[in-house]
């Protein structure tokens, strides 16, 4: 099945010219099935590249899902056009009172700050708080999943003093759960953070179970059952070209970066990248969307109570 999402939305006309399905609202209407609902909080700077990025990952399911693209309420983006935030994003206030089989809250480039200095901060925890009544199963990326972690568990996160940037290798520290099934003992999954949170201060009793690590950029899953509650700390569902394209627009900031480690072929920057990661980006979505559609209630009203367990 196709994703569903707005007709003139500029991820359209990209993903149909990869060749993923894509469902027009008027088509998706006439299916006689219950679309999976996934809202996407979108706090990267590159709205249009990131909302692609998403939709091609959750598009490659074969279930039916309409996706929400959601903003905080008050907070002026500076990087994508106030034309295309009033038609396509809907303000979190706005959507509070329905239910979603899933949220994919994204990263940001707040992440120097402390989490109390973020201006939408306070809204933040409200929607994190939201998410355990009115959302069947959530993933955080990057900042989001520090964010949530932070609010949910008390965990810290550290500055690092160099960038983490680049691919490297994970492993796989659980073959059987349901969102490694297919993985590999080890991959590669693009890391572009100045931030990191340490294992040791995951709390012992609260049923975390890390997923994938990195013996060079630390933690990259974490899973948090009690909560529906996926952490991914690293970016799999970045371009091949995304980590390349933040190397040249920061060289010349004021928190210069070195050169993406593995990236670029024989660390030359002019060379194109080979993406390592494409299918194990495909198979972590694939496997998310599937246990959502297998726990899910039929009933979206039923999601956040007990008739949802």
């Amino acid at each position: 099945m196709p994703i569903k999402i707005p007709n003139n939305l500029p991820a359209h006309e990209t993903l149909s010219d990869e060749g993923i399905m894509v469902l027009t609202e008027d088509a998706a209407i006439r299916q006689d099935i219950r679309p999976m609902r996934i809202a996407l909080l979108n706090l990267m700077p590159d709205k249009v590249k990131t909302e692609t990025q998403m939709a091609r990952l959750v598009g490659a399911t074969p279930l039916q899902v309409e996706m929400t693209l959601v903003r905080m309420t008050n907070h002026q983006t500076k990087n994508t056009s106030q034309e295309h935030m009033l038609a396509f994003y809907r303000p979190w206030e706005e959507i509070q009172n329905e239910k979603f089989d899933g949220l994919i809250i994204t990263g940001a480039p707040v992440e120097l700050y402390d989490f109390e200095e973020v201006t939408y901060w306070d809204e933040m925890t409200r929607i994190l708080d939201w998410s355990q009544k009115n959302v069947h199963t959530t993933m955080s990326i990057c900042w989001g999943a520090q964010a949530a972690i932070h609010h949910f568990h008390g965990v810290p996160k550290y500055t690092l003093a160099q960038k983490s940037f680049g691919v490297f290798r994970h492993r796989n520290r659980n073959p059987t759960s349901p969102y490694l099934r297919g993985f590999s003992d080890n991959f590669s999954i693009p890391v572009s953070r100045w931030t990191e949170v340490i294992r040791k201060d995951l709390p012992k009793d609260q049923g975390l179970e890390v997923l994938m690590e990195s013996d060079e950029a630390g933690l990259c899953l974490v899973s948090d059952p009690a909560r529906r509650y996926l952490y991914m700390f690293n970016h799999i569902e970045y371009d091949s070209s995304t980590l390349g394209e933040e190397y040249w627009r920061d060289r010349g900031s004021e928190n210069p970066v070195q050169m993406p480690a593995n990236y670029f072929p024989n660390d030359d920057a002019n060379a194109t990248p080979v993406n390592r990661w494409r299918s194990q980006a495909h198979l972590f979505f694939g496997n998310w969307i599937n246990e959502m559609y297998q726990s899910t209630p039929f009933d979206l009203d039923a999601i956040g109570t007990d008739k949802s367990k």
